[in-house]
């Protein structure tokens, strides 16, 4: 597959085989994250990896209380929708995947966000490489329980950036529309 044919084929999957993830295969997904740039090659970012069910449904249901909590207290605004998805007791997060990755990093180190941006995307696309699906799902960041955090060895110095989900998809979907660029100015040396 070229790196054309990979930026094609990566999709965002929210169904999966009830399947597990073979660790060798996590292993060389996390290994290949690591090359990812880093601002001043710092490289921030921990991982989390989660492959138990129980673990997982506890993280989505702490991550549902806790949006639920700040959006009655008036912290964050939620659309209808997510409103009615985080209220139901059935809705994983993490939609059942067998696998969630978890991208973290010090919350002292400024570039974090970026730094674990750029290893989320290098997961995503090593994952597609192997057939395997992924999706970022922003939901399950809101952990703030101190025991579940320790579980997941997170300490209170640290914050999680990208919570992905991976597992062998059910399904494909096909690929959403896309803009062309939106290029604001183009500035080139006169001929």
């Amino acid at each position: 597959m070229t790196f054309s044919e990979l930026l094609l084929k990566r999709r965002a999957i929210r169904d999966f085989e009830d399947k597990a993830v073979p660790w060798n295969v996590i292993e060389d997904i996390l290994k290949e994250a690591t090359l990812a740039p880093s601002a001043s090659n710092n490289q921030p970012c921990r991982f989390v990896v989660v492959q138990c069910r129980r673990t997982i449904k506890a993280l989505s249901d702490e991550s549902k209380a806790n949006l639920l909590r700040d959006a009655a207290e008036g912290r964050i605004q939620l659309n209808a929708d997510y409103l009615a998805m985080l209220k139901n007791d059935a809705f994983n997060v993490f939609y059942n995947a067998p696998c969630v990755i978890y991208v973290a990093g010090a919350k002292a180190v400024r570039s974090l966000d970026v730094d674990a941006a750029l290893a989320a995307s290098y997961i995503m696309f090593s994952a597609a490489a192997r057939g395997l699906g992924t999706c970022w799902v922003g939901l399950g960041s809101h952990i703030r329980n101190s025991q579940l955090l320790g579980e997941i060895n997170l300490s209170a110095e640290q914050r999680i950036i990208a919570p992905i989900i991976l597992g062998y998809p059910r399904s494909v979907p096909a690929p959403s529309e896309r803009r062309a660029p939106q290029i604001l100015r183009v500035i080139a040396e006169a001929r």
